[in-house]
């Protein structure tokens, strides 16, 4: 089973558009030593012929151009991606969707029912689609196995509900409800091999915990470094919490809970926003998640289980 990194920054991508902080400038300018990425999502193989795209980012243009394996080559309108799978409803995980609206058939989409909630009012996204390709909607359940993707049946999915928030225009951003966000487990069905991925993570319970020591790969939250990251740059009042992202360092943080997993675990930090010093290749920060042993991941990254 192949496991490909389309994105790997948080919403806005690095550098962002309209941003100058250090990163972002020095990025610009030459001065710090740093990759571009695009906005986040992860893309399911068995075999390298179809795709289950996780995620669809404002980027996924240029992600697809970027990934030859996603590209048509079957016929003169063709789609390797078979199916997305949204991990929540943020605004930079599906408003790609608009992007893939030219198919000849309806997309289809897996997501829990609360997620399709805010796709259906607060960001009418299905909607829309309905006036153009249509979609083929996919209900996940958080207490057990997903349905089988057609034609990818070697690829097991579970989704396991996160403590975090939904999207700031969703009318449950105060009130969040189990299955606003997921993690999802992802198990090769011939070997077994597991993985668990969950870009946007508030908080690691005991149990998320032990499904992570079960997996041989787990790539995780890696949005900020420090809970004031952004109120600390003058960027925003809220802190990493209040966003619903567990920082990487500090008492409890995303270090902590990674340390407490199995040795044979391989550990990769996704959602990487702007504003992270582990942006920078040669920051104590980045030096100090090699010597956990922990990884950023980067646009273009593979891994096989």
């Amino acid at each position: 089973m192949l496991i490909q990194v389309l994105g790997s920054a948080a919403g806005g991508g690095f550098p962002q558009w309209n941003c100058n902080c250090a990163n972002c400038g020095g990025f610009r300018r030459g001065t710090v030593r740093a990759t571009s990425r695009t906005q986040s999502s992860i893309a399911l193989s068995q075999d390298g012929e179809d795709w289950l795209l996780v995620n669809a980012s404002p980027d996924v243009l240029t992600q697809i151009a970027q990934t030859a394996a996603l590209q048509p080559s079957r016929s003169t309108r063709d789609s390797r991606i078979k199916a997305v799978l949204l991990m929540d409803a943020q605004i930079d995980h599906v408003t790609g969707l608009l992007m893939l609206r030219e198919r000849d058939s309806p997309l289809p989409i897996m997501a829990t029912e609360e997620v399709f909630s805010d796709l259906g009012s607060g960001f009418p996204i299905t909607a829309i689609l309905s006036h153009y390709c249509g979609v083929a909607p996919v209900t996940l359940p958080l207490d057990g196995p997903a349905p089988a993707i057609d034609g990818m049946p070697e690829i097991g999915l579970q989704a396991v509900a996160l403590e975090s928030k939904p999207p700031p225009y969703s009318p449950h951003r105060s009130r969040p409800r189990v299955g606003d966000n997921i993690g999802l487990l992802i198990t090769n069905r011939l070997n077994g091999a597991r993985a668990f991925y969950a870009p946007g993570l508030a908080t690691v319970s005991p149990v998320l915990l032990e499904h992570m020591a079960t997996c041989q790969v787990v790539m995780v939250d890696g949005t900020f470094w420090t809970n004031d990251e952004m109120s600390r740059q003058g960027l925003s009042r809220k802190s990493a919490l209040d966003m619903g992202h567990l920082p990487q360092s500090g008492e409890g943080g995303m270090i902590t809970q990674l340390s407490r997993l199995p040795g044979h675990v391989r550990k990769v930090l996704i959602h990487i926003n702007n504003t992270n010093p582990i942006l920078i290749e040669d920051s104590a920060e980045r030096r100090e998640l090699d010597d956990h042993g922990i990884e950023v991941a980067f646009d273009g990254m593979a891994l096989s289980l």
